[in-house]
């Protein structure tokens, strides 16, 4: 198989050749372009291999490029040039071993065959010649088009290694089985069983990276079995572990809420390529197993999952190495309110709507995508029942906001104002007239308009004794 047609018109690939036969180094194109390639798939990152210095190579590739800035990694072997296009990658083939508590290898200089042997699965070990005596064929020793063709993911080496090398391996096969909706051969499934304990070598930044890859495929929940069905997922996200299985009491059960939580999270993935919407929908209910109750009367309840939900949002953040910022705290407001429009689709009223709108602000959007994904039962006429009303509550939302403007809402009477008004310092008293004036806003007593607001003021500021200046 040559490829060569196929990298003609590639000027960064074409410098690289040149680069290489300057320098009188092999030289190979490798991993996921030549995968992505075969697959018809775009690809923005060019990594590229030869049996020598991958920094100089880079470095003589800079220069007919144009000059071109390299970013040396010297510790590590390789270098970076960014370009418009594509981006860059140069290392010298090398030879890996691993001592059994570090996943950093300790690294001598090696062959291309050295090189392909230490990559993670066959998929990712295919290479394409750039050298002039066999420009643009496809080495592939490990049957990396045959798995591609099967749509499978296994490693190159016996799995034991692979993962046991580097652990993190063991997330990027179940990453690539999401990403591309491919099977993961079955011994190669059941060394991540086996090797599910180093993963706790790994650094969580490395783990949430790929996780957050896992999140975004396009069935993210395909990703998510995987974690859990392996065990990998309990090393470092026993929360969402918690929500799986199904109590019964006195004939009695709640819905499986890690499967039920799958199918939040597929239903946003339709809708919203958004990671943190994604997120919220993977949290919204995870504080379930920590608020279940049995009431004879009704059966199951999760009273207040919703509140103690966004309480332990930032904790999972944390511990996760996710972003402790707006993103958090737009997780974290919609699994606080993911129950209010569910609510609201019994009765729709201006003064509910007016409260929502004012907690969820910019974000009324995003959670009532979530909230319509929230919709999931096997009863399909019971679905479509729910979604037909939450048209009513959404179109409620449109109404109440172009009249009364609440989304975004600032007080009509600012604090400082109403100091001035009354020429008193900060105390109480001030913000009892704030909250009032915004209480009778979302109560529907009084407009959002500074004329109402004002007359309101002076009455609620008389019964407390203040006077005008």
């Amino acid at each position: 198989m040559n490829f060569s047609h196929q990298l003609k018109d590639n000027k960064a690939i074409e410098a690289v050749a040149m680069a290489a036969q300057n320098l009188k180094l092999e030289s190979y194109i490798v991993g996921g372009f030549v995968r992505d390639l075969i697959l018809n798939r775009p690809s923005k990152d060019i990594d590229f291999v030869c049996v020598g210095s991958g920094i100089e190579l880079a470095q003589k590739t800079a220069q007919l490029l144009g000059e071109r800035q390299v970013t040396i990694f010297k510790n590590f072997g390789t270098a970076n040039i960014q370009l418009s296009d594509f981006e860059l990658e140069f290392v010298g083939a090398r030879k890996e071993s691993y001592r059994n508590d570090s996943r950093k290898p300790i690294v001598e200089d090696g062959t291309l065959e050295d090189d392909q042997q230490r990559r993670d699965f066959t998929i990712n070990a295919l290479a394409i010649s750039l050298n002039k005596n066999n420009y643009g064929e496809l080495l592939d020793p490990f049957g990396g088009v045959k798995h591609l063709s099967e749509r499978t993911i296994k490693t190159p080496l016996a799995p034991d290694i692979t993962f046991s090398d580097d652990p993190l391996r063991m997330m990027r096969a179940i990453r690539f089985a999401s990403q591309l909706n491919f099977d993961i051969e079955a011994e190669t499934y059941e060394a991540i069983s086996r090797n599910k304990e180093r993963l706790k070598i790994v650094s969580m930044e490395r783990i949430t990276d790929e996780l957050n890859k896992i999140i975004l495929s396009p069935i993210p929940s395909y990703g998510f079995k995987l974690l859990f069905q392996s065990g990998l997922l309990k090393e470092f996200f026993p929360e969402m572990v918690a929500l799986h299985g199904v109590e019964y009491q006195d004939n009695k059960a709640h819905k499986d809420n890690f499967y039920h939580t799958l199918q939040v999270l597929d239903n946003v993935s339709k809708v919203s390529n958004d990671l943190w919407l994604r997120w919220a929908a993977i949290l919204h209910d995870i504080a379930k197993p920590a608020t279940k109750r049995f009431d004879k009367e009704i059966g199951w309840t999760f009273h207040g999952h919703e509140d103690k939900g966004a309480r332990m949002t930032p904790g999972i953040f944390r511990r996760m190495k996710l972003p402790m910022n707006e993103k958090m705290e737009f997780v974290q407001k919609l699994v606080r309110l993911h129950l209010r429009p569910i609510a609201l689709v019994k009765e729709v009223t201006d003064s509910a709507i007016r409260r929502l709108l004012f907690e969820a602000g910019n974000d009324s959007e995003a959670l009532m995508m979530l909230c319509r994904a929230d919709i999931t039962s096997k009863n399909n006429e019971k679905v479509a029942k729910y979604l037909k009303n939450f048209e009513k509550v959404q179109q409620k939302m449109i109404e109440v906001e172009e009249k009364d403007q609440i989304r975004n809402f600032q007080p009509p009477i600012a604090g400082d104002e109403i100091m001035t008004i009354f020429d008193v310092t900060p105390s109480r008293i001030i913000g009892d007239i704030k909250d009032q004036i915004k209480e009778a806003i979302l109560e529907g007593t009084i407009k959002n308009n500074r004329e109402e607001a004002y007359e309101l003021m002076l009455k609620i500021a008389a019964q407390k004794g203040l006077i005008l200046k």
